[in-house]
């Protein structure tokens, strides 16, 4: 499995940004794909996921402010951050587990991770 982020970069307070993550190499069909963060001195946190027999999921922080989508093939899943905050500062991985066949996000299970972008947030 490939996964290759892209979209970070600096935003201030209030701003938006959107990541994508492109996915490759599944063997099967069934599988999840989400959004883990890493605040500097802080562990990494699972933040959104999407589910390939359907269903999203997010950490109560983000809720109402990002929103997890994906293209109609479901091989580039994105990341829409609305109205960022100081404390969404951190490097955002994509991540995939296969084959899943939860109905939630069980943040655990992910064990595919991509290298990671940058996201900060400047006040």
């Amino acid at each position: 499995v490939q996964l290759v982020e892209s979209g970070g970069g600096v935003v201030p307070t209030g701003g938006s940004l959107r990541l994508s993550c492109a996915a490759s190499g599944f063997t099967f069909d069934d599988y999840a794909i989400g959004w883990f963060r890493q605040a500097p001195g802080k562990d990494r946190e699972g933040v959104s996921c999407i589910l390939s027999r359907g269903g999203s999921g997010y950490v109560d922080s983000v809720k109402g402010r990002f929103t997890i989508s994906s293209d109609n093939a479901g091989s580039t899943v994105y990341l829409q951050m609305d109205n960022l905050q100081s404390e969404d500062t951190g490097v955002y991985f994509c991540a995939a587990v296969s084959p899943w066949f939860g109905k939630t996000c069980d943040w655990e299970y992910f064990y595919f991770f991509g290298q990671g972008t940058q996201v900060t947030v400047s006040s």
